[in-house]
């Protein structure tokens, strides 16, 4: 859809991890190595990672004042065990948020909504309250209250939906 662009810095990788099951059609792409690849996933780690990104699109859900669509392990506890380090650049004094252990998904997650949390931008990233849609967008708009992650075709449907069940 047109109106789906990336998130801003890290959170790009949350949504692109959100977006890998297309649950309209059911399509996993953490089902194939290549799917897997961009995540430095390994077949073993799958579960894992799927439970991570249901935690995430519970949260994402809760950005946009919706519900969650099924029990999950609270993100929080996901994101406990990957404890971050500053990185600070002698050249130019930046700073960056790191995993502090081993590379895994959770740590470069719990790094990408940490610097999500002091940017400001961790509550814009929100999941599509379509059930049959429930991708992750960022929300550009002015006010924040996006409830679609593309108007031309979620917000569509369900404002026809509406218009529908009044003339029935």
């Amino acid at each position: 859809m047109s109106e789906r662009s990336p998130a801003p810095g890290g959170l790009a990788l949350v949504q692109a991890l959100v977006n890998t099951l297309d649950v309209e059609t059911g399509a996993d792409s953490l089902d194939t190595p290549g799917g897997r690849a961009p995540f430095g996933l390994t077949a073993g780690e799958v579960p894992a990672a799927v439970e991570l990104r249901e935690s995430l699109r519970a949260a994402l859900l809760a950005h946009a004042g919706h519900p969650p669509r099924r029990a999950v392990t609270p993100l929080a506890d996901l994101l406990a065990g990957a404890p971050l380090r500053v990185a600070v650049d002698p050249a130019d004094g930046t700073a960056v948020l790191l995993p502090a252990g081993p590379d895994s998904l959770a740590g470069r997650v719990a790094a990408a909504v940490a610097e999500a949390l002091v940017a400001g931008t961790w509550a814009r990233l929100k999941a599509c309250e379509a059930a049959d849609c429930l991708w992750a967008y960022y929300d550009r708009s002015p006010a924040g209250r996006g409830r679609w992650c593309s108007m031309r075709v979620c917000g569509a449907r369900a404002k026809m939906r509406r218009y529908r069940a009044k003339g029935a």
